[in-house]
């Protein structure tokens, strides 16, 4: 039985925009409107499922999505640092974000690894991969990132080598803990 399962990024938002680890904003303007854009372009769909992210919710119902929140495809919890940028990060604390970005197993934050990130999101799809027909979820570009690295059977530190744009999906069909890759379908125009 070959599974499929299309993960699609979220639209844009202030915390997107600003490259800031997520802080619970919702989608801008411009994000709802090129994610209701979408709506009704993506292929059939068995089972639609959605990270409990404020900004993936909003994108999964803008593109008319009966999706069921799963906490396990939360975004990476990033622990005091949630709501800053990177830029500040890497001024307030340059070593910790140095660890963290070099070594996967590294969370000095006080929150998740990259590591835990990436195992997290594997037992989720390996789960995923017994149902059967195509499913859809709506996750934070890190979780897709982690889906890759997993597909792909690339160590996590791969996991920064891979850009997730927003309002684009990856669909992986597989079975039997072996995964296809397809990357970067656009959901509707610029």
């Amino acid at each position: 039985m070959t599974s499929r399962v299309m993960l699609v990024s979220p639209a844009i938002s202030a915390a997107l925009r600003e490259a800031r680890f997520d802080d619970g904003c919702s989608l801008d303007p411009a994000g709802l409107r090129r994610a209701r854009a979408a709506a009704g372009i993506l292929p059939s769909w068995e089972r639609a499922w959605s990270s409990p992210t404020v900004r993936c919710r909003e994108t999964a119902g803008a593109l008319e999505l009966d999706a069921v929140e799963v906490p396990r495809l939360a975004g990476l919890d990033a622990g005091r640092w949630r709501g800053a940028t990177l830029a500040e990060v890497g001024a307030t604390e340059p070593e910790a974000l140095a660890e963290w970005l070099a070594d996967p197993g590294a969370a000095p934050h006080g929150g998740e690894s990259v590591r835990e990130l990436c195992d997290r999101v594997a037992a989720w799809l390996e789960t995923a991969a017994g149902a059967p027909g195509r499913s859809v979820a709506v996750v934070e570009p890190e979780v897709i990132r982690a889906a890759v690295v997993h597909a792909l059977g690339a160590p996590a530190q791969a996991l920064w080598r891979t850009d997730v744009p927003p309002l684009t999906a990856v669909e992986l069909s597989g079975r039997s803990g072996r995964w296809n890759l397809t990357v970067g379908r656009p959901l509707g125009g610029a």
